[in-house]
């Protein structure tokens, strides 16, 4: 960056996607940290003011603390003016285990936390180094390929998918529809919306809307069909699960499968595709990496806090309180910023040095206290193989064009990533 480019505080605009489409949201971070760690976004037409935390100890204080900073009124920046748009049905608030506060989010996420657990994690390794071949094999022979819709996306795709007791023919509807969801912002995933409108608000809220609708008619057709035929999977788990003595109504489980599905496959998705970005871009720390496999587990540890794969997480006030200082009125939202604080300086010596090695290496990538990620075992195994098997077998794989990043301020994510490599004959 230039000096006539460099940002100033007075540029910075957290609600604005192409500032990190663009890649200079971790300057304004820096900035923000340095001058003004507690910043207030100001409302806009349709949606409300909000605080940002670029802080690590501020992010700790909120997430530690349910009983003042809640989840139910929903996990994003963006709450809308309108009553009638922020609780309406489509938008899940109070309903997912995301966006739900103890007691009953802790007893929903027992139901499925066997499926989870460290055991459970390792037993899948076998299976999801099979996969990861398979990809691989898919490929071998090109040269070349885009890595993210080829391979990135496939991995964590398959196992949520086959979790879920899905068919290999619904797995490309299932990466379809998570991108309009969670890349609702982005004109490439506008397809129901004329083109000259893609790019608006209008477009976004209408393509999130069509990918949530379309995402619950699949899983009512899974549900109905689970009802009929029980499988070894996490619908049918579901489908015999109760809470405080009664059943999941299909409400509760359709939820749930939205939830499951989207977590369980994009941020893992981003994970490693910018993972594999990072190390483009530290060749260094790429050639200790492959002269030395067994750095892998921290060197996955230290993808997972230089690359965020998800941006932020927000709450609400339920009573009035203090961050830094600052006052938090009761019903005021707060937005916590996971690539800022995974670069706080007065937590991680040489923040901006992207090292393998690092340790200790205690990032929130995976958040922390109540709603840490369900599936971060599974993210952290699918990224270790893919990169054991990936060097491995194709060592001088690089970058073969631009690097296209997704339009938003909620996922940290790469749609295309050209690479080439020498071909397998």
């Amino acid at each position: 960056m230039t000096a006539e480019t460099a940002l100033t505080l007075a540029d910075i605009n957290l609600n604005d996607e192409t500032l990190f489409e663009s890649g200079l949201s971790h300057e304004a971070f820096r900035i923000l940290r340095r001058e003004n760690p507690i910043s207030w976004t100001p409302a806009e037409e349709r949606i409300k003011g909000h605080w940002n935390l670029v802080k690590y100890e501020d992010v700790l204080q909120v997430s530690r603390h349910p009983e003042i900073f809640s989840s139910e009124r929903g996990i994003v920046q963006y709450e809308p003016i309108n009553p009638e748009d922020a609780t309406q049905a489509a938008n899940g608030n109070g309903k997912m285990l995301i966006t739900m506060d103890p007691p009953r989010h802790v007893k929903l996420r027992r139901l499925v936390n066997k499926g989870f657990t460290p055991r459970a994690v390792a037993a899948m390794e076998p299976h999801i180094r099979q996969i990861t071949r398979k990809l691989l094999d898919g490929i071998a022979a090109k040269g070349e390929c885009d890595f993210v819709l080829d391979v990135a996306s496939q991995l964590p795709l398959a196992v949520i998918c086959g979790m879920m007791g899905l068919e290999d023919k619904d797995w490309p509807l299932m990466f379809q529809l998570t991108n309009k969801v969670l890349g609702a912002g982005d004109p490439e995933y506008q397809t129901d919306v004329p083109e000259d409108q893609r790019g608006t608000d209008e477009a976004a809220r209408a393509t999130g809307n069509m990918g949530t609708m379309q995402m619950f008619g699949f899983f009512a057709q899974q549900l109905m069909n689970r009802k009929e035929h029980r499988r070894e999977d996490l619908i049918s788990l579901l489908v015999d699960s109760e809470l405080d003595g009664d059943r999941l109504s299909d409400e509760d489980i359709l939820w749930f499968c939205f939830l499951l599905i989207l977590a369980g496959n994009e941020t893992t998705r981003n994970g490693i595709s910018g993972g594999l970005v990072s190390l483009f871009e530290h060749p260094a720390e790429r050639a200790r990496l492959q002269a030395d496999m067994s750095l892998m587990p921290s060197a996955v540890e230290e993808i997972l806090r230089w690359v965020s794969p998800v941006t932020h997480m927000a709450r609400v006030a339920l009573e009035d309180t203090e961050i830094r200082g600052q006052r938090i009125a009761q019903g005021e939202r707060v937005v916590m910023w996971y690539p800022a604080v995974n670069r706080d300086e007065d937590v991680f010596p040489q923040a901006q040095r992207f090292d393998i090695t690092r340790t200790p290496n205690d990032h929130l990538a995976f958040g922390i206290g109540e709603h840490f990620c369900l599936g971060a075992g599974f993210a952290r195994l699918e990224m270790r193989v893919m990169f054991e098997e990936l060097f491995t077998r194709f060592p001088d794989i690089e970058l073969n064009g631009p690097v296209e990043r997704l339009r938003s301020t909620f996922i940290g994510g790469i749609k295309h990533l050209p690479v080439r490599f020498s071909p397998e004959r």
